[in-house]
C-alpha cells in the first residue's frame, strides 16, 4: 500500500516547512515533555534545530558559486539595512508616545517600545534560509550570513539608545559564516561533493521545521491575546512591504524580502537581556517577552504562507509570459 504523504504535504503552501512546524508546535503545546521523556535520538530530533540548521548551511554553501559573493553582499546588505531602518523608524515614532515603561491599561496594555523594536529588528534566519532553500536559490540563502548581525540584543539596545552597554558579538557572526564557507570550499574543490551535499538541503528543511515547531507553544498566542496577534501581523505585513521593495531594488524577485518578514526565535530572550543591561526597561521586559513570543508564532506560520503564495504567483506569471509569444507566433 502506498500513501502519498509527500504529495499531500506539498499541496499545502510551504508545506515542507509549515506542516512539520505545526506538528512540532502541537506536540510542544500538548506534550511539552516529550523530548525529555524519550531523550536520546528522539529528544535530539525535536530539539536539534541549531545543529540541523548548521548542516543545512554547509549543504547550501556547497552549491554556491564563489563568483556569487557580490550578490550575497548586495542582497544581504539591502535586507539587513531595510530591516534595521524599519525598526529604527518604529522605535523613534513609538518613543514619542511611550517611555521605557509599558502601557498600563486599555487594549494596548503591555505594549512597549522594547517589544516593538525586539519584534521588528531580528529576522528568523532558519525560516528565511529554509524558505529560500525551497523557493529561492543558494545565493539567496547565503544572503542571511549578512543578516546574522541582527541576532542578539546588540541592535535592539542600539536602537533604544543604549548600544554602549553591550559589546558587538563578532564571534556569533563569524560562527554563522564558517559552515557556509566550509560548504563553499568543499563544493568548489570537488563537483562530486557539491552534488552530494546540495542534494541533502531539501531533506533538512523538513526536519528543521519539526525542531523549530517544537520550540513554539501555541499557548503563547492565547496568553498574549489579540495584541500579540496584531503585533505578529504587523511584523509580517509592514515588514513584507518594506523588504519586498528592498529585494526588488537589488534585482531580486521579492521572495527574499517576504521570507525575511518574520521575528526570530531568539528575539524572545532579547527583552530580558536588554533589561539586564538597563534596569529602566525591567518593567517592560516581561510583557514584551510574551508579545515577542506571540509574534514569533504568528510569523513562523504566516511567513511561509505568504512566500508560497507569491512563489505560485511568480510561477503563473512566468507561464503566461511563455504562452503569450507562442500564441502570437501561431497567429
Amino acid at each position: 500500500m502506498s500513501v502519498p504523504i509527500k504529495a499531500t504535504i506539498e499541496k499545502v503552501p510551504g508545506g515542507m516547512m509549515l506542516v512539520p512546524l505545526l506538528v512540532g508546535a502541537v506536540l510542544a503545546t500538548f506534550a511539552p515533555g516529550t523530548a525529555d521523556f524519550f531523550g536520546s535520538f528522539t529528544g535530539g530530533l525535536l530539539t536539534g534545530s541549531t545543529p540541523i540548521l548548521a548542516v543545512f548551511y554547509v549543504c547550501m554553501g556547497a552549491s554556491i558559486n564563489v563568483r556569487a559573493t557580490p550578490y550575497i553582499l548586495k542582497k544581504g546588505g539591502a535586507l539587513f539595512g531595510s530591516k534595521v531602518l524599519l525598526a529604527i523608524v518604529i522605535g523613534i515614532v513609538a518613543g514619542r508616545f511611550m517611555t521605557e515603561l509599558p502601557i498600563q491599561g486599555g487594549l494596548l496594555a503591555g505594549l512597549s517600545v522594547l517589544a516593538l523594536v525586539a519584534a521588528f529588528s531580528d529576522t528568523n534566519g532558519g525560516l528565511y534560509m529554509a524558505l529560500m532553500g525551497q523557493y529561492g536559490s543558494p545565493k539567496d540563502v547565503a544572503a542571511y550570513s549578512i543578516m546574522t548581525i541582527e541576532s542578539g540584543p546588540f541592535l535592539t539596545m542600539a536602537i533604544l539608545g543604549v548600544a554602549g552597554l553591550s559589546a558587538f558579538p563578532w564571534q556569533s557572526l563569524v560562527g554563522a559564516l564558517i559552515p557556509l564557507l566550509l560548504g563553499m570550499l568543499l563544493g568548489s574543490l570537488d563537483p562530486a561533493m557539491r552534488k552530494f551535499l546540495s542534494s541533502a538541503a531539501p531533506v533538512l528543511i523538513f526536519f528543521f521545521g519539526l525542531a523549530l515547531g517544537f520550540g513554539i507553544s501555541l499557548q503563547t498566542v492565547l496568553k498574549a491575546g489579540l495584541l500579540g496577534l496584531v503585533l505578529g501581523i504587523l511584523v509580517l505585513g509592514v515588514g513584507a512591504v518594506v523588504l519586498f521593495f528592498a529585494d526588488r531594488a537589488t534585482g531580486g524577485s521579492g521572495l527574499g524580502g517576504l521570507a525575511a518578514a518574520s521575528t526570530a526565535g531568539n528575539a524572545a530572550a532579547v527583552p530580558m537581556l536588554v533589561a539586564a543591561a538597563n534596569h529602566a526597561y525591567l518593567p517592560a521586559a516581561g510583557p514584551a517577552t510574551v508579545l515577542v513570543s506571540a509574534s514569533i508564532v504568528v510569523t513562523s506560520i504566516g511567513t511561509p504562507l505568504v512566500v508560497a503564495w507569491y512563489a505560485r504567483r511568480l510561477g503563473s506569471r512566468a507561464a503566461n509570459n511563455i504562452r503569450t509569444p507562442v500564441a502570437e507566433a501561431a497567429r
